[in-house]
């Protein structure tokens, strides 16, 4: 096995660098076959996808490379490329990641994710219920990877105060090995001649032996069968309800942030997407789906059955769930009484909460309204909070320590250190979604976009109700296979000109592209909370197969709902607004002279 393990490793090399030095060959007729900086441009995005998708370079560094290629190849200078990397958006992510390194350094997460499990119960359907809301709630504010990471051993300790271990098959194979034993001991028992005018009788005693028998293996099969598919119905919801979760805030997932910056370089006029309207319309969707996809992941695991509201639960059961419940107050005793550090963290936290929420609702004039127009955004408001937490204390101060003296001078420790932040926070997200806004760039200034908006005509009689459903399964297929984030970086500027192409508000399509990046339910590789599940070694591809491809089903159709209904009084959705239509003017002004271009040049070859 283990030279197979160095084999394994040691082809993954091979192909990584065949990747890195065959993709940039293998993509040179892309420069040949449109105009030169169009041509350029494509040749960057398109070796940026292809190291993305086969990960041959690591994700950030693969980031890195429009610094060194679009000055090179003449598509931006570094002064306009190096910006892309620091925005107003990054900075907005960033407060988020460090209140998220707050909130795990002092253990509030885990206070928070126990209290739930005691409110919801222990029976198997309630605790799933529990787990998918708790997770779901940690990930609008942690990253999807970070919920997943400190919910699983969570319900790994109650499904082993429910179960036992996970090789109790063992222990019902030997019990079964018993059982036969002792069917093969009564087959082969003599009976004695003075006793044959009672053989009648014992035939009878035997016969309902047999039948005890086979029916106590009978109970132990389908318990155990029940605990399986109970085991999995846990395991299987935490990730799909990060990744539900994750779609709630802007600052839940890197795909939402993606698509607020890229906004920003296409429609600098449009103002309609923060973070209060993005929870206004993105809430109560996850609450929704989480509904849905918690009774279809309870009926199809066992939680829930017809059968089972009207059968007395076995004592087993019982007395399982009475344990379960001891573990959960017991971990829940263990965290001690709430700390100061804990309720000043949970208290910036709601304030980083209402502040961002507040500050532009749209519906009402925000507390921004209070400053210069375009002063103030969510960057703004959630750097405030988090350098707060720099210095507040983590020890509740008393004052008798200014005017005591002999009191000793030590130093209060704050409620986060820089060197935490460091150590937690990731950073290579940062350069990602820098990634993501150089490479809009690149297309914006190059004229990749408008190009790319001229050969999208046939498209232009698809009705907008079914180009949304089309574009969500695509992308949610397509995000199967390749990181959440490099997909929408991919397509959110062919859905920007799609838009424009069939008159509709450009946020109808690129908003069911974002969140449909996030619908990644059927693969072990298709997002790391999935990986993360699946490593526990409990879980098959086809158990996330089967379970995932109705969740993508049901999510495409839930987003399609959202979309068509109160999505459109929260974005103004049923009309082409103004500043869509002055990006509309500015690429019609343009195309005629890039399709004499690309003619002339297709021409040459």
């Amino acid at each position: 096995m283990a030279a197979l393990g160095a084999l394994v490793k040691k082809a993954w090399s091979v192909r990584r660098v065949l990747v890195l030095l065959c993709a940039p060959l293998a993509l040179v007729p892309v420069l040949l076959s449109l105009p030169p900086k169009e041509g350029r441009c494509l040749y960057v995005i398109l070796l940026m996808a292809l190291y993305w998708c086969t990960e041959a370079l690591p994700l950030a560094v693969t980031a890195l490379l429009p610094i060194v290629l679009f000055p090179f190849l003449g598509i931006l200078p570094s002064n306009k490329v190096c910006p892309q990397y620091f925005l107003d958006t990054n900075f907005l992510f960033l407060s988020g990641l460090i209140m998220a390194s707050a909130i795990e350094e002092w253990n509030l997460h885990r206070r928070i994710a126990l209290r739930v499990l005691m409110l919801v119960g222990v029976q198997p359907a309630r605790l799933i219920l529990g787990m998918m809301l708790t997770t779901s709630f940690l990930s609008m504010w942690l990253s999807n990877t970070a919920s997943t990471a400190m919910m699983l051993p969570i319900a790994n300790a109650i499904l082993k105060s429910l179960f036992g271990e996970k090789d109790t098959s063992k222990n019902m194979n030997r019990e079964h090995e018993d059982i036969q034993a002792s069917l093969q001991q009564n087959k082969l028992y003599t009976v004695p001649t003075e006793m044959q005018f009672l053989a009648s009788t014992e035939d009878k005693d035997l016969t309902e032996e047999k039948e005890v028998a086979s029916d106590a293996l009978s109970d132990l099969k389908k318990e155990e069968e029940y605990k399986t598919n109970i085991w999995k119905g846990f395991l299987i919801s935490i990730p799909y309800a990060a990744s539900i979760g994750g779609t709630a805030t802007l600052t839940g997932t890197a795909p939402n942030l993606i698509l607020l910056g890229q906004l920003k370089s296409y429609f600098p006029e449009c103002d309609v997407v923060n973070f209060g309207s993005w929870f206004m319309f993105a809430f109560p969707l996850m609450l929704i789906f989480l509904l849905v996809g918690w009774l279809w992941i309870s009926i199809l695991y066992g939680g829930i059955s017809l059968r089972g509201w009207r059968t007395k639960k076995s004592n087993i059961r019982v007395d399982a769930e009475a344990r379960a419940r001891e573990v959960i107050k017991e971990d829940y005793q263990k965290l001690g009484p709430t700390k100061f550090a804990e309720q000043a963290i949970f208290f910036f936290f709601c304030m980083f909460a209402i502040m961002l929420f507040s500050r532009d609702p749209k519906f009402i004039p925000g507390w921004a309204s209070l400053f210069a127009p375009g002063f103030i955004s969510d960057a703004v408001t959630g750097i405030t909070i988090v350098i707060i937490l720099f210095f507040f204390p983590s020890q509740k101060p008393s004052f008798k320590w200014w005017f005591d003296f002999k009191a000793p001078n030590t130093e209060m420790q704050p409620l986060l250190t820089w060197r935490k932040a460091q150590e937690t926070v990731p950073w290579n997200i940062i350069l990602l979604l820098g990634g993501g806004f150089a490479m809009a760039k690149g297309c914006e200034e190059s004229g990749l976009s408008v190009w790319i908006g001229g050969r999208l005509h046939p498209l232009e009689g698809v009705p907008p109700p079914v180009a949304v459903i089309l574009i969500t399964i695509v992308i949610a297929l397509f995000t199967e296979f390749a990181s959440n984030t490099a997909t929408i970086i991919i397509f959110l500027p062919v859905l920007a000109e799609l838009a424009i192409r069939l008159k509709v508000n450009p946020l109808y399509l690129m908003i069911p592209g974002t969140i449909g990046c996030s619908y990644a339910f059927m693969l072990p590789v298709s997002t790391p909370p999935n990986s993360i599940a699946f490593s526990s070694g409990h879980l098959m591809v086809k158990d996330m197969a089967r379970t995932g491809l109705l969740m993508n089903l049901m999510g495409v159709l839930l987003l399609s709902l959202a979309m068509n209904t109160w999505a459109k009084s929260i974005f103004q959705l049923g009309t082409f607004p103004a500043w869509a239509n002055i990006h509309a003017e500015n690429a019609t002004s343009l195309l005629p002279a890039v399709e004499n271009i690309t003619f002339s040049a297709l021409n040459k070859i």
